[in-house]
């Protein structure tokens, strides 16, 4: 059967995962992580898409980012991972893939949705063991977002600059939001929605959707899926 295409709508934020093949790593080294923002500053430029956060982890990769164009996040990725792989490959000495089938990705709606995912994404090295808190990682956007200095490729979304009226002020409200974390809850949702790869936002939102797409927008209840390993973090 015929894979259904992503729900993909110019303006509205995707929560984007994608995993290395068979959990392997798809970083080994500092170059590789700076050789893939390289690829996903320009990608993003050419493709069109505003990139607000991300994170690299050892396996896998989450990004916050919003299309201007239809199919300009497929587009964007799709360039990413003919680049970099071809270079990965190269440098080790390997061939074949390197990630592991197509990406998921999820619309995010505004508000405290997009903060959410901002939240989820820069938490992962917390939640992966992999630092103490999230200014202990490098790989993230959370240097840019919550500290400065800033990365020129990074846009922040709509949810962000309503956090106040300066970078400063804004910078130091975001910093006070990983003082309470996640909820369960929260974390639940991101992982099933991006999973299902449907609408984490508003029900107005889904129903919007939904009617322009003519696809179900609202997530399946929690059942026994098969564990996603690139979500759990």
């Amino acid at each position: 059967m015929a894979r259904q295409p992503r729900i993909d709508l110019p303006g509205i934020a995707q929560h984007i995962v994608q995993r290395g093949n068979d959990r392997q790593p798809c970083f080994a080294r500092a170059g590789d992580y700076a050789g893939y923002l390289c690829e996903l500053a320009e990608a993003a430029t050419k493709h069109d898409c505003a990139i607000h956060a991300y994170v690299l982890m050892t396996n896998h990769v989450h990004l916050l980012a919003t299309p201007h164009e239809p199919g300009a996040i497929s587009r964007m990725m799709q360039a990413i991972g003919r680049r970099y792989v071809a270079c990965f490959n190269a440098r080790y000495r390997r061939t074949g893939t390197l990630w592991e089938g197509r990406f998921k990705a999820a619309l995010v709606g505004s508000t405290r949705y997009a903060l959410a995912c901002y939240r989820y994404i820069e938490l992962n090295p917390v939640r992966a063991r992999m630092a103490a808190s999230p200014d202990g990682y490098s790989w993230s956007s959370h240097g840019h977002n919550a500290l400065g200095p800033e990365q020129g490729f990074i846009t922040s979304h709509a949810a962000y600059r309503a956090l106040g009226d300066s970078d400063q002020v804004r910078r130091e409200a975001y910093r006070a939001l990983f003082d309470k974390g996640l909820s369960v809850e929260d974390m639940d949702e991101i992982r099933r929605y991006t999973r299902q790869q449907r609408v984490y936002g508003s029900e107005k939102l889904r129903r919007e959707v939904e009617a322009l797409t003519q696809r179900a927008a609202v997530a399946r209840p929690r059942g026994r899926p098969r564990a996603d390993p690139s979500l759990e973090k």
